[in-house]
């Protein structure tokens, strides 16, 4: 086992989880604070001909292929709305990558075949598992009230945003995790026979 390179990787992935809980933070306050127009991004009526043009809201602009809509003077609501298209992809990051430099100072400690190992292993493939669809649902959602706010007569319906993969990659981790806490009791069980 190379103790060096966990050591790095541990250290790389503490600072990339402070990064990201620092620019979830830092966004939240700033995008608060500001003042400009809120944009979003829609292909919900991409493909759609309406006579007249799109029925928007008072103050927005929509471009010419309607899948890009800008409020000039939003309201509190739509610019919480706004960072809730970005800010729950920061805070599942930075946690994520949280859960993952604590399984490797782990794996530094006591070895890569431990029960706290296998414990922490599993314990980031559930985040991962169940966190993706929360924050994508929060992202969909957001952003799907957000384009009904501006565009008042025609609501879409809530999305999930990307990248959905990740359930695959965290369902993995879970099953990884419990065969090595299965590995982990029958090397126990074996010492205890020995």
């Amino acid at each position: 086992m190379n103790t060096r390179l966990i050591k790095i990787l541990a250290s790389v992935t503490f600072g990339l989880a402070v990064l990201w809980g620092l620019l979830f933070v830092g966004t939240g306050i700033s995008h608060m604070v500001d003042d400009g127009a809120v944009c979003v991004k829609t292909g919900f009526w991409a493909n759609a001909s309406l006579e007249g043009g799109l029925p928007v809201g008072q103050g927005v602009e929509a471009s010419s292929s309607t899948t890009r809509l800008c409020q000039n003077s939003p309201s509190t609501a739509q610019r919480a709305a706004d960072l809730g298209g970005q800010l729950p992809w920061l805070l599942f990051a930075s946690l994520a990558l949280l859960f993952f430099s604590r399984l490797l100072k782990a794996v530094l400690s006591r070895g890569p075949f431990t029960d706290e190992v296998a414990r922490r292993l599993t314990v980031l493939g559930w985040f991962v598992t169940l966190g993706t669809p929360l924050a994508g649902l929060a992202v969909g959602w957001s952003q799907s009230w957000l384009v009904g706010s501006m565009v008042p007569m025609i609501g879409s319906g809530p999305e999930v945003s990307d990248p959905q993969v990740l359930i695959l990659a965290g369902l993995a981790a879970v099953i990884m995790g419990k065969i090595m806490r299965e590995g982990v009791r029958m090397r126990e069980d074996l010492e205890g026979t020995i």
